[in-house]
């Protein structure tokens, strides 16, 4: 059910279709590196989930050791996507230098009609100013923009808009990477469990063995 869970809400994210065109266009679709492991993974530990029960049901050894396997591998994987998803949607990580270099060369270009056609957009709607903040166009001798000021009070936003999209992105994952994480947990919980049952399957096997003689 959490692999479910988690095969759902990355699917989503991918598919978002606003959410999709943002980091189109300003050039960070390295975001979903992650997000493309963890529906890997999601999809592999759905099949997962049927072995463990047959091999469960079937008390076989064998069985139960893939199972096992399997389990490790994805642990081990879980952990790597939400660490690569984390790497690109937090703050101070690799998804930063890739929003700044983008925003800069909007800023740079506002006159244009397709820059001013971004930073408006990303502006109105995230409540931000510039790349790092209004003086990225005050250094350039260029006006604020009206959507880089607060429609009630006038004020101009304080925060750039790197923090105020990474801090977006971060809210984004947040939920995929706590699913991932408990999917981990499981995963080490099941392996340990399994073995267990292992354990009993075989000493049962040698009590049987010698009744028999």
């Amino acid at each position: 059910m959490i692999a479910t869970s988690l095969f759902a809400l990355t699917v989503w994210l991918r598919a978002e279709p606003g959410f999709n065109e943002w980091l189109r266009i300003l050039e960070a679709e390295s975001f979903y590196i992650g997000v493309y492991i963890l529906i890997a993974i999601s999809i592999i530990m759905m099949a997962v989930a049927f072995l463990g029960c047959l091999s469960a049901l079937m008390e076989n050894t064998l069985a139960l050791l893939v199972y096992i396997c399997a389990q490790i591998f994805s642990f081990i994987i879980s952990l790597s996507g939400s660490g690569v998803l984390l790497n690109y949607s937090t703050m101070h990580s690799s998804l930063q230098p890739l929003l700044l270099n983008s925003l800069n060369h909007f800023v740079s270009t506002s006159e244009t009609r397709y820059s001013s056609y971004v930073l408006n957009m990303i502006q109105e709607n995230i409540g931000c100013c510039g790349a790092t903040g209004p003086w990225d166009y005050l250094d350039l001798y260029q006006p604020l923009p009206g959507s880089c000021r607060d429609a009630v009070s006038g004020n101009a936003f304080f925060n750039g808009c790197v923090d105020e999209l990474t801090w977006f992105f971060e809210d984004k994952s947040s939920w995929i990477v706590a699913l991932a994480l408990t999917l981990a947990l499981l995963n080490i919980t099941c392996s340990v469990m399994s073995f267990i049952l292992i354990k009993a399957v075989k000493k049962e096997e040698d009590e049987a063995r010698a009744y028999r003689h």
